[in-house]
């Protein structure tokens, strides 16, 4: 049952930063969430493998900062990817 919540705050976090995060606009709705979801379930499993209690306090923390900062990551990245990828796209129409 932890495991759902966990995966649900990751997603949750992902969509706050969505929002919060410039360059929304560059990518899709759904891949912060996801992301989100993905790496707080994956720590989480990760963590109890290793041995860290279910109902201790750090495996909530630590899975759900990283279920924060690799969306970060993943947002801002992107984002300057798909920018980059659009100015030479604009720049190779233009010669045409």
């Amino acid at each position: 049952m932890e495991l759902l919540f966990v995966t649900l705050g990751g997603a949750i976090l992902g969509l706050g930063l969505r929002y919060a995060l410039p360059g929304r606009e560059r990518y899709g709705v759904l891949l912060l969430p996801a992301v989100g979801a993905v790496v707080a379930s994956a720590v989480w499993a990760a963590l109890t493998w290793a041995g860290w209690k279910f109902d201790g306090g750090w495996i909530w923390v630590v899975s759900l900062v990283a279920a924060a900062v690799v969306p970060a990551l993943v947002a801002l990245q992107v984002s300057r990817a798909r920018r980059i990828g659009d100015e030479k796209l604009l720049q190779t129409l233009s010669r045409a």
